[in-house]
């Protein structure tokens, strides 16, 4: 799959099939996503692989949008940490530029993922981190659950021309 193909045909994948996930292919997601764009070239990003059941069960209990979470067989949750920060406040969007790399490696090994927020969500990033012993210094951004696809939603053209605008507004 060609990039544009996958950046046009890339869609959220709620339903996940019992068949699992290799470690060797999620590892090769997170290489990806830790090819994204950072500021300075900082990297300020973690990622931990989530396969216990018994955590992936926990986190629906106090995170609205992630019922999904108990079909998918794995999920990376990607973390930022701004002590590694050479420009202050940029590690939300390195994250979020490793968490997009991450979905479209995924959608490109014909996996099924989707972003579920956590930061800057109180109520999500203090039970995550209880849950999986996160250090105080270290802050949950997204957690993307992975799986082979149980649903196939249509992509859409979202190419909205009235939202461009050239030189000047």
């Amino acid at each position: 799959m060609d990039a544009l193909e996958a950046l046009n045909t890339r869609r959220s994948i709620r339903a996940f099939t019992p068949r699992p996930v290799s470690l060797d292919i999620v590892r090769e997601l997170i290489r990806a996503a830790m090819h994204a764009p950072s500021a300075g070239n900082e990297q300020p990003w973690h990622f931990l692989i989530i396969t216990d059941r018994e955590i992936l069960d926990k986190i629906p209990d106090f995170h609205p949008y992630a019922g999904m979470i108990s079909e998918s067989p794995v999920s990376v949750l990607v973390c930022g940490d701004p002590r590694q920060e050479k420009h202050p406040g940029m590690w939300v969007q390195d994250c979020a530029a490793a968490t997009q790399n991450l979905l479209l490696a995924a959608h490109a090994k014909g996996l099924g993922a989707v972003w579920v927020g956590v930061h800057p969500r109180e109520d999500r990033i203090e039970p995550l981190r209880k849950l999986i012993d996160l250090p105080e210094v270290v802050v949950p951004f997204a957690l993307i659950p992975i799986g082979h696809p149980a649903e196939s939603p249509e992509s859409e053209d979202r190419y909205r021309p009235e939202l461009i605008h050239l030189n000047k507004w």
